[in-house]
């Protein structure tokens, strides 16, 4: 499991992956996830990762499959009001090598993604990564190439991801994105 603690920091000292407890299904997201400034405080309604191994790479990464309308879509199965830890933990995350090349294109689009301001600057490189505004139809295609890789790392194929987004959410238009 990547949750617990290997950070020498106290989680307020450092950004860090957060998520909305409560949340429903039928909203436009129902896996809400962030990567929180450091010296941010949260109250109950948003959880915390603490990573107990790995580095702000693998954090990246984990946050990258989390954004995902592909694992948005498989959390919908399971979630009704709330996303605890007991399904929070139990949602599936490939788990491909450093080495691979979707592993790493996957740590650089949610690195860029989640660095939008200097609040992110030491986080940004360790990551590998510029931080800072991003146009939005750079932003927007990022966060495409972010849910194709995502796709491709749980290995689906053409007919279960047009599935994937076509039952995702009533009337939204996803021929952009697929």
């Amino acid at each position: 499991s990547y949750i617990t603690n290997h950070f020498h920091d106290e989680p307020f000292e450092r950004s860090r992956i957060v998520f909305r407890k409560v949340t429903r299904r039928d909203d436009s997201r129902t896996i809400r996830v962030a990567l929180a400034p450091a010296r941010t405080i949260h109250t109950d309604a948003s959880q915390f990762l603490i990573f107990h191994r790995g580095d702000e790479k693998d954090e990246a990464f984990l946050l990258g499959v989390l954004s995902s309308i592909p694992l948005d879509w498989y959390a919908r199965l399971f979630i009704e009001v709330n996303c605890n830890f007991f399904i929070f933990n139990s949602l599936p995350i490939p788990r491909p090598e450093r080495s691979n090349l979707l592993w790493q294109r996957v740590v650089e689009l949610s690195g860029r993604l989640a660095s939008p301001d200097d609040r992110y600057a030491d986080w940004a490189t360790k990551v590998g990564v510029e931080f800072g505004p991003l146009k939005n139809d750079e932003k927007q295609e990022k966060i495409y190439e972010l849910d194709a890789l995502v796709a491709h790392l749980y290995d689906l194929s053409e007919t279960q991801l047009i599935h994937i987004f076509e039952t995702f959410h009533d009337g939204w238009d996803f021929q952009p994105r697929i």
